[in-house]
């Protein structure tokens, strides 16, 4: 009578954990880390740090600029106009029609 419940207690430890293991199991797909975003180029941060400096909306002026310093490689000078030294800073659209680089 022992050496039954004991079997039956080892065979339930045996089954319980192998279920344990099955929900406790996380998908591939919610595991994967987020892909790497695009490294920015050493020379982008400083120039669009610079060209934003007295922009109104700094982050979002700032993000423009280093979406159009990354595709463009180059910024204008100053902190506003100059874009004829970046003729793909300066020809870049939204969807809107207008320019997209600060």
């Amino acid at each position: 009578m022992k050496l039954s419940f004991a079997a039956l207690l080892l065979l339930s430890v045996v089954l319980l954990s192998s279920f344990l293991r099955f929900t406790m199991a996380v998908p591939n797909h919610v595991a994967s880390p987020p892909p790497p975003s695009p490294a920015i180029p050493s020379f982008c941060d400083p120039k669009c740090k610079a060209r934003c400096a007295k922009a109104g909306y700094y982050q979002r002026c700032y993000d423009y600029c280093i979406i159009c310093c990354k595709d463009c490689k180059c910024v204008p000078s100053g902190t506003y106009g100059n874009k004829s030294e970046c003729p793909c800073y300066r020809d870049k659209l939204n969807s809107k029609g207008t320019s997209k680089c600060p």
